[in-house]
C-alpha cells in the first residue's frame, strides 16, 4: 500500500510516517519503480504500535525500546513492565504538577473580584514570577501577594 493508505490504516499521518523513517524509528519503506513508498501489513502494524504508544504518552526514545522488545521474541516481560511503570510514574508526576497548578490558579481566581477595578491578584502573582523554592514543577501555592488581603467572610480581595 502507498503512504496515504498506510496513514489511513495506521492512524499516523503521512508526514509522521516520513519523520519516523527519517529518524530510523521504522525502516525505510520499499519503493516502486517510480519512487513511491510501499508499505506492508507488518509496517502498518508497527505504525499502529507507535501510534498507540504515543497515545499513552511514551516519548520516541522509549518507543524505540518498546519496539525493540516487541521484535525480540526472547524478551523478558519484566523489561516491558519496567518501561510501563516508568511511564506511569511520569504520568503521576505530571498529574500532580497539573493539580497543583489548577489549585494555585483556582486560589487566585477566587481571590479576584472580577469587577471594574484594576486590582487583580492573578496579574500580581503572575508578575511576581514562580516561587524559587520549587524549580522542577509549578510555582508553590504561597498565598496572595502582600499587597492583597483576603477577608475570611469573602474570597474577594481589598488592596492594602
Amino acid at each position: 500500500m502507498n503512504i496515504g493508505e498506510a496513514a489511513k490504516a495506521s492512524g499516523v499521518s503521512a508526514k509522521m510516517i516520513r519523520y519516523y523513517e527519517s529518524t530510523g524509528l521504522i525502516p525505510a519503506a520499499g519503493r516502486t519503480g517510480s519512487g513511491y513508498r510501499v508499505y506492508s501489513d507488518t509496517e502498518v502494524q508497527m505504525l499502529r504500535f507507535i501510534r498507540r504508544s504515543r497515545d499513552l504518552g511514551f516519548p520516541v526514545e522509549k518507543i524505540e525500546e518498546l519496539l525493540a522488545l516487541w521484535r525480540d521474541r526472547s524478551r523478558q516481560s519484566s523489561d516491558v513492565k519496567r518501561l510501563a511503570q516508568e511511564q506511569i510514574n511520569g504520568l503521576e508526576r505530571k498529574i500532580s504538577e497539573m493539580q497543583a497548578m489548577m489549585e494555585t490558579l483556582q486560589h487566585l481566581a477566587d481571590a479576584c473580584c472580577g469587577d471594574h477595578r484594576p486590582d487583580c491578584p492573578i496579574l500580581t502573582d503572575l508578575g511576581n514570577g514562580p516561587s524559587p523554592v520549587n524549580k522542577t514543577g509549578p510555582a508553590k501555592k504561597t498565598g496572595l501577594p502582600s499587597s492583597v488581603r483576603v477577608t475570611s467572610a469573602s474570597p474577594r480581595h481589598t488592596a492594602t
